[in-house]
């Protein structure tokens, strides 16, 4: 017997890119965490956007400073069918994965079209190590290859869905304060950046050419007490590293527990008590 299902929705959209510190296995406790009314919903540091997606928030603002993911939301946002045309080009092969890793080399790649430029990072992300994110202090994205049996490079269907569930949500790149502009008392945020580093060796923040540091974990905290104080509600991702725990001492704090996906030997991951920070 085959079901058919009659809403216009097939599918709830999910992250289009796999990104270090993604947020899919921690999607239930954010959302038991989240305030359950709000007007607008703001999300720095986007990433690979799993909360944002699973929420699917009829008013959005989401915001990040790497110039090729927010460029991919863009595209998906205004020009879906583009994209997924141009994904259907690439193919999974180690010599055209580093021919197409290497274009960014190259001084003509920023004359390539918005589109073009989506597509190489999703075809590329879908292909490379791990699924990571990960440039060089040039700026240059240096992961490599994945070795999988048979990756999917262009999801369509998936793609359409988060196109839709963009369709209202504004697109920024740029560092978190810049929300500062559009949020209002009675909206929500929620910040996932870059962990802080609970050993020497652990520290990936690799994203951008720039890093996020201590200085910036404590410029978040700080943005955070402001916005506190204007009655604004926002929830906050992080690692257990005692500096969190020390800049957050005057929230709320609740441990989870988290698994440790991006390393490269598998007896190095496993379950890690991660945060969630609010101020509710």
């Amino acid at each position: 017997m085959e079901f058919i299902v009659s809403s216009n929705k097939l599918l709830s959209p999910k992250p289009f890119v796999k990104w270090a510190g993604g947020k899919r296995q921690l999607l239930p406790y954010l959302l038991e965490r989240m305030p359950r009314k709000y007007n607008k919903y703001f999300e720095p540091f986007i990433g690979g956007g799993a909360l944002f997606f699973k929420v699917t928030p009829s008013q959005g603002y989401i915001s990040d400073i790497n110039p090729e993911l927010i460029n991919a939301y863009q595209v998906i946002q205004s020009d879906v069918e583009s994209l997924i045309k141009d994904i259907k080009k690439h193919i999974y092969n180690k010599n055209y994965y580093y021919e197409l890793r290497n274009v960014d080399r190259n001084p003509e790649f920023k004359n390539w079209s918005p589109v073009k430029k989506a597509s190489r990072l999703i075809a590329l992300n879908k292909s490379c190590f791990n699924g990571l994110y990960r440039v060089n202090s040039q700026g240059h994205f240096n992961v490599p290859f994945g070795r999988y049996k048979n990756p999917k490079l262009v999801d369509a269907l998936n793609l359409r869905e988060c196109s839709k569930a963009l369709k209202e949500t504004k697109i920024v790149l740029g560092s978190f304060d810049l929300i500062e502009q559009d949020i209002q008392k009675g909206d929500f945020v929620y910040f996932d950046p870059p962990y802080a580093p609970l050993n020497p060796t652990s520290n990936f923040t690799s994203y951008t050419k720039e890093r996020f540091d201590n200085k910036m974990q404590e410029n978040l905290r700080d943005f955070c007490v402001s916005l506190d104080r204007k009655g604004i509600k926002f929830m906050v991702s992080n690692s257990s590293a005692s500096l969190i725990l020390e800049l957050y001492q005057n929230f709320h704090i609740s441990f989870v527990n988290a698994t440790r996906a991006i390393n490269s030997r598998g007896d190095k991951r496993g379950k890690i008590k991660e945060v969630i920070i609010t101020n509710y």
